[in-house]
């Protein structure tokens, strides 16, 4: 199990590439979103580790600098050296290519560097950054763009996964303290729709144009029978249904897995929900709450997803069907973590289209996480971003409310185990001939 969902090597179209001044520019954005994550954090808050997925704060910080530092700076920089060369081992995640490593389940014990040291570390990363791109000519820039490119998304990815992990971290904190954000109002679900597609034979996969992760790619024919999905995601008072049903009771919709994975570790609703003197309660970034009945479920494993699906009488969609349903539709955009809230919104009016695709959960999908057609992974250590994680994983789609903006895209494939639920995940039904 990897404690973050790997990136891919990018496909950085050079015809799009930007200036030095605007990848200047892109660099101190994505640099400076990353800090103002962790201002709210103390420096014991940016030092603990809950459980092995969950990765420290400040080791976030530091390995998104340990990358532009390893992948750009160590094969463009006259005379290299590394700022410090112990932070080679402690925050390289898994490329063996690179070297040894710490082991990912012991971040929490690297007391040292602390907080205040780790972001010495990202300043003269910055300033080195800075010189480079300055002192490349055209042709060298070139060259080196799509890494750099790379590494805007890579760290973004980890913005996202900083905010998951603290997220653990201070759920398991008596005092229950609050992160940041707004609290959504409280509401009750509308009545959940179908959007119908007739399927065919369709494309599926990064069309070449912009940035991609390389397991997104090659784009490549998909044969799908008509199907229909659900409107909307499905909602804590529909998931209080499920529950008060025996949900977590009836071995019958589980598959063998997930019914074992429940009963090892007593599920019995989600994973931040807590009953107390009969009120089910959320933990969220903005504190512990009744729970909302109109917002989406989240911090449900795939286990769940299927067993709700197969509850209602439904299945999860294929990625290939999210995926040309998506592209179909041109969704609205949903939450992000620009909108302060922190957490899945209220679904909105429906326009008789689909609904919260894009920024709200990531969605379970039915399919393994597998190589596309064609799928080869590059040379050298950026290889090992993703073809090596293709085995015991699920694919999920459609960002959530903690990925940054701008970040989540249509044909993005996120993927974890089907045990996980440390992740904002969430749940779409479909109904219909899979593809």
């Amino acid at each position: 199990m990897v404690s973050h969902f790997p990136v891919s090597s990018g496909s950085g179209t050079i015809e799009g590439m930007e200036s030095a001044a605007e990848i200047q520019q892109r660099y101190a954005e994505v640099r400076v979103y990353t800090e103002r994550l962790a201002e709210p954090l103390s420096p014991e808050d940016q030092t603990v580790q809950s459980m092995p997925d969950v990765s420290p704060t400040k080791w976030h910080r530091a390995h998104v600098t340990w990358f532009f530092e390893t992948f750009v700076l160590a094969g463009n920089e006259p005379d290299f050296a590394p700022f410090q060369a112990e932070y080679w081992f402690l925050f390289n995640s898994y490329y063996e290519a690179v070297g040894p490593r710490h082991d990912r389940p012991m971040r929490g014990v690297i007391s040292r560097p602390g907080a205040h040291d780790v972001g010495r570390y990202r300043q003269n990363v910055d300033d080195r950054f800075a010189q480079l791109v300055d002192r490349l000519d055209g042709g060298s820039l070139e060259k080196v763009w799509p890494t750099i490119e790379l590494g805007f998304h890579h760290e973004q990815q980890h913005q996202e996964l900083l905010l998951m992990d603290i997220k653990h971290v201070l759920s398991l904190n008596p005092l229950q303290p609050v992160y940041g954000g707004t609290r959504p109002r409280r509401a009750e679900p509308d009545r959940l729709g179908w959007v119908e597609f007739d399927g065919g034979l369709v494309e599926v996969g990064h069309d070449g144009a912009g940035f991609s992760f390389d397991n997104e790619l090659p784009r490549h024919p998909e044969w799908l029978a008509p199907f229909r999905l659900a409107d909307r995601l499905v909602t804590n008072a529909e998931w209080l249904e499920f529950m008060a049903d025996g949900g977590y009771q009836r071995p019958e919709l589980w598959l063998s897995d997930g019914w074992a994975q429940v009963k090892a570790e007593g599920w019995r609703a989600p994973l931040y929900w807590r009953e107390l003197d009969g009120v089910w309660m959320e933990h969220t970034l903005h504190g512990t709450w009744p729970v909302n009945p109109g917002v989406p479920v989240c911090h449900v494993s795939h286990y769940e997803a299927d067993a709700f699906a197969t509850w209602a009488g439904r299945r999860l969609a294929t990625e290939s069907e999210w995926e040309h349903a998506a592209a179909t539709q041109v969704p609205t955009v949903g939450a992000d973590s620009a909108s302060d809230a922190f957490h899945p919104r209220v679904a909105g009016a429906s326009g008789g289209g689909l609904r919260q695709m894009l920024g709200d959960c990531w969605e379970w999908t039915s399919s393994a996480y597998l190589p596309y057609p064609g799928f080869h992974p590059a040379d050298g250590a950026i290889g090992e971003y993703n073809g090596k994680f293709m085995s015991n994983q699920m694919v999920l789609r459609g960002g959530c409310a903690l990925t940054p903006p701008g970040h989540a895209r249509i044909p993005y494939r996120n993927f974890f185990p089907p045990s996980a639920r440390w992740p904002m995940t969430g749940v779409r039904l479909a109904d219909g001939g899979r593809g």
